[in-house]
């Protein structure tokens, strides 16, 4: 009995058009959420802030990433910090978002590029979780009234927070430039560093597009990394030696 095997033709459109539900599936999916969410915050006086995020728009990112075939496992388990932290990871992927939303962090709220807001599901949601929309590097002055702002809600709100050192997806396999907007918030707040890695596999990493493939995203949690005594004047060796320890880390996970 012969094999029939698809020509690479119909291998490469079988791909696009699997692409094609997966993206569609999530659009309906972000949306049916939105509007769940926009519902549970009119009722709740939009008052509700973590539970929109870690009850609503956590399991939201799952059903994303389900769509997509990906699981991601955490090493070691996450704790609910005691005190408001300052989550910062690598990013190097499309997929990040969605792993971090669906990580759930504890009473924290999320800096995100403001592009993403012309996505009006994704823009209602990040408007009733809190996030705080960025501009691009090239606009210093406007990022700097982002982060003052920030770090006023933080300190009236007592949340934690979560944003990436990197600022952009980094697809070359390496860590990227460290930016020294997460290392003056957590100075300014004095909230430890919370430091996560995602280590995703070459095979499955979207990079900037959108096609992931199948596979396990794993979520490294380091040990906290104390603020209290850093000093303005300072922040860039802090950043840098933030920087070495996911230098390291990069090349631990990439000799396995």
């Amino acid at each position: 009995m012969s094999t029939i095997t698809a020509s690479p033709f119909e291998a490469k459109l079988g791909a696009r058009v699997k692409l094609a539900a997966q993206v569609f599936g999530t659009l309906i999916a972000m949306s049916l959420g939105a509007i769940v969410m926009l519902v549970v915050a009119i009722a709740t006086g939009f008052r509700l802030r973590s539970f929109y995020s870690e009850r609503i728009a956590a399991p939201l990112g799952r059903m994303v990433l389900r769509i997509f075939g990906v699981r991601y496992v955490i090493s070691p388990a996450l704790v609910r910090p005691t005190r408001p932290v300052v989550y910062v990871s690598n990013h190097t992927s499309t997929i990040d978002m969605f792993v971090l939303i669906a990580l759930g962090l504890p009473n924290a709220r999320y800096f995100l590029s403001g592009y993403l807001r012309k996505l009006v599901p994704l823009g209602v949601i990040g408007y009733l979780i809190g996030i705080f929309w960025t501009v691009p590097q090239e606009f210093p002055e406007q990022r700097r009234r982002i982060f003052r702002r920030a770090a006023r809600t933080l300190k009236r709100t007592g949340e934690s927070v979560y944003l990436s050192p990197e600022g952009e997806r980094i697809t070359t396999g390496r860590i990227g430039h460290f930016n020294k907007g997460a290392f003056h918030l957590a100075a300014d707040l004095r909230a430890p560093i919370v430091p996560l890695f995602l280590h995703i596999p070459r095979a499955m990493n979207p990079g900037k597009g959108l096609a992931a493939g199948a596979g396990v995203v794993t979520v490294h949690v380091g040990s906290p990394i104390d603020t209290s005594d850093w000093q303005v004047e300072n922040i860039e060796r802090h950043r840098d030696e933030v920087r070495a320890r996911y230098e390291r880390w990069h090349h631990e996970l990439e000799e396995r």
